[in-house]
């Protein structure tokens, strides 16, 4: 952002070429595809509207990061599209087609901010659980789930229970069961919100790693600047509530990226630019 520029003019800009705005991998078809979407939750006292207006396209194999304050409806945009609950209002299309059909076809994997894993299985047994629950056979989970035990670096593990596992260590058995339907998109809700920042900075390079693997589209939801700006290859910007989008920037940072990144200052610059979005735009409540 520019001394002297307006937040209203970075907000457009951000539409068609905000910071470092250098072509977006994947470019094409839109994956996924909101169109006017809005979220309206009913209560005995009052309804409340959780978003208005929605429009977001995103491209196969993007990485797109959605920040905004507390209570800003990120997350009911992400169980939206993971067709957990239907809009109130508006459409949304995965791959041309309804919800319901890319539900059918497993298009979709999700991790929580909470692991949720089952205390009484291993980290194998957890991994294997959705395979498990689409009846594959057991010598197919057994081997598809050593495969992304091992990418999310937890093959030596398999036996461990989850009450001997460090937070972090959840939370890759969480991304590694994800992963075992093979699903086109990633869905992210604060996977890392809960850990400390040595782990999570770590988390967030091994999660670049396997993406860069696995080559999934991800839509992730964080309260953390930083953490946006490094991961994505753009930033939807949310308001308060009712959410909207008041600026879709493009991370033009080099890829493959690593911690010393955060330090140039194009990373500054980018992350600057987001919190005076999330200042003036979003009404910023200072948490981020």
């Amino acid at each position: 952002m520019r001394p002297d520029e307006s937040v209203e003019r970075v907000k457009e800009r951000g539409a068609g070429g905000g910071f470092g705005a250098a072509p977006v991998a994947g470019a094409g078809m839109p994956v996924i595809q909101l169109e006017d979407v809005w979220l309206t939750y009913a209560s005995k006292r009052a309804d409340v509207e959780a978003l208005a207006g929605i429009s977001v396209s995103v491209e196969a194999n993007t990485f797109v990061s959605f920040i905004g304050p507390t209570g800003c409806g990120k997350s009911s945009l992400l169980k939206l599209v993971a067709g957990l609950f239907a809009p109130s209002r508006g459409s949304i299309l995965v791959r041309g087609q309804r919800v319901e059909e890319a539900l059918r076809a497993r298009s979709f994997g999700f991790v929580f901010q909470d692991a949720t894993l089952l205390p009484w299985r291993s980290v194998l047994g957890n991994t294997e659980l959705l395979l498990q629950v689409c009846e594959r056979a057991p010598a197919e989970r057994e081997q598809v789930a050593r495969r992304f035990l091992e990418m999310v670096g937890l093959g030596g593990f398999l036996s461990h229970y989850p009450r001997e596992l460090s937070g972090g260590m959840k939370q890759r058995v969480a991304i590694a069961r994800a992963l075992t339907l093979d699903p086109d998109i990633l869905l992210m809700d604060e996977p890392f919100a809960a850990l400390d920042a040595i782990t999570r900075d770590r988390l967030n390079l091994d999660l670049l790693r396997i993406w860069s693997q696995a080559r999934k589209t991800v839509l992730f939801v964080t309260h953390s600047i930083g953490e946006a700006v490094f991961l994505s290859d753009r930033v939807l910007v949310m308001s308060a509530r009712p959410g909207k989008v008041v600026a879709d920037i493009p991370v033009g940072l080099p890829r493959p990226r690593s911690l010393e990144l955060v330090e140039s200052p194009e990373f500054i610059a980018c992350a600057r630019q987001l919190r005076h979005l999330l200042a003036e735009g979003a009404v910023y409540d200072g948490s981020l």
